[in-house]
């Protein structure tokens, strides 16, 4: 897998009883996940999707705020 280095902002969903992962810069980017690993591996997953529909749709892809 690809290692991107987007800002990932972790949280416990109390209602859900599952940790949701936002990344800030990819508007809409989001996933969950029983257990913080599973989280973070579905983080690549989605990251890689979000960017793929982008390119398909044309619309720009924001860089990491750290690169």
């Amino acid at each position: 897998m690809e290692n991107f280095e987007y800002e990932n902002v972790v949280y416990w969903s109390k209602d859900d009883n599952v940790y949701i992962i936002e990344i800030p810069e990819l508007p809409g980017c989001m996933t969950d996940g029983r257990t913080y690993k599973e989280a973070i591996n579905n983080t690549t997953i989605i990251i890689k999707e979000w960017i793929e529909t982008a390119r398909e749709l044309g619309r720009n892809i924001p860089k990491p705020r750290n690169s």
